[in-house]
């Protein structure tokens, strides 16, 4: 398996220029905004979205400013995205650092969230890239459509498997889909953009299943299940699988917990050995397999190089990933 630097080699001069180029899109001619916009990018992630766009564009094309251009809407409205989460959960941290909104509070958090949603319109407009704008725009609407469905059903806690992919394709498969899309995009690649979206839709699928399985501890390993979903009446497909298939009692048993318990941790650990012992685990990690299969069916065409073997790399990572 490749590590994230064998997987970022092909594109590691551009994902530098991004970086700098990401940084002048964020600056402002408010000393505060600039100050927590720095503090975000110096907190970033494994670069996974900027990645799947650039590794997409190189495998069918020549980068352009048109894919950095492209890279940085998609940044600006995930790291948007981030910061409004964190307000909307109530979050202290993010990614083991304080969250904007336990820094600076609420309202600030807010604004510079808007802040970042102001830069993706004016940026495409600026360049006049409207088709770009329209992947970015249809991620916000998806994601944001993802987050009030999964509201509305958690309260009752009768969400079907049907509902649970619904939820996740919008809230985390979106965002994902868009980077491909518009990486083919920038490259003048339209006849690769459905295939692209839809190859990403796939693996963003499997990305959040592999989330799903984290709390119950990584399947053929010693894992430390956290529980958390469960503590936040999260209905993931491990534990939508066992409610659907296990006895009765069992099925009523969990719910109780998730119900009523949720709050106790010996309660929540009984419930994530329910999940394990009854199949949920093994269920959800057959599906992820599956999703990565379909989605490898959309590169087979495309011929062969470094930037595709990356792509390839970053697909088994995302599902072999131990965080």
């Amino acid at each position: 398996m490749l590590s994230v630097k064998e997987i970022k080699a092909p594109i590691a001069s551009e994902l530098d220029e991004f970086e700098i180029r990401f940084k002048q899109t964020m600056q402002s001619k408010v000393p505060l905004l600039d100050k927590i916009t720095t503090y975000i990018i110096k907190r970033k992630g494994k670069q996974m979205r900027p990645m799947f766009l650039f590794l997409t564009a190189k495998m069918l094309g020549k980068i352009s400013d048109d894919t950095y251009n492209s890279a940085s809407l998609i940044e600006l409205l995930h790291t948007a995205t981030l910061v409004h989460d964190d307000v909307v959960d109530d979050a202290n941290e993010r990614r083991g650092f304080f969250s904007v909104n336990a820094l600076w509070k609420n309202k600030i958090a807010v604004l510079v969230g808007d802040y970042m949603l102001s830069r993706v319109l004016l940026l495409s407009i600026e360049n006049k890239k409207f088709r770009s704008l329209e992947i970015v725009a249809r991620a916000v609407r998806e994601m944001s459509e993802g987050e009030l469905l999964q509201i509305e059903k958690a309260s009752k806690l009768d969400i079907t498997e049907e509902v649970y992919f619904e939820v996740i394709r919008q809230k985390t498969a979106s965002l994902i889909s868009s980077c491909c899309e518009a990486g083919a995009v920038s490259v003048q690649r339209e006849d690769q953009a459905e295939n692209m979206r839809k190859f990403g839709e796939l693996i963003g699928l499997a990305f959040q299943i592999k989330d799903d399985i984290f709390d119950y501890g990584t399947p053929g390993k010693i894992g430390k299940p956290t529980g958390i979903d469960i503590r936040e009446r999260k209905m993931t497909l491990p534990l939508i699988y066992v409610v659907n298939t296990a006895p009765k009692e069992v099925r009523n048993e969990l719910l109780n917990i998730v119900r009523r318990h949720n709050e106790k941790p010996k309660k929540v650990q009984r419930a994530v050995q329910l999940v394990v012992e009854h199949g949920g685990i093994d269920y959800a990690y057959q599906r992820m397999l599956k999703l990565k299969d379909e989605a490898l069916e959309y590169l087979k065409d495309i011929p062969s190089s470094p930037a595709k073997d990356s792509i390839l790399g970053l697909v088994e990572y995302t599902i072999t990933r131990e965080k």
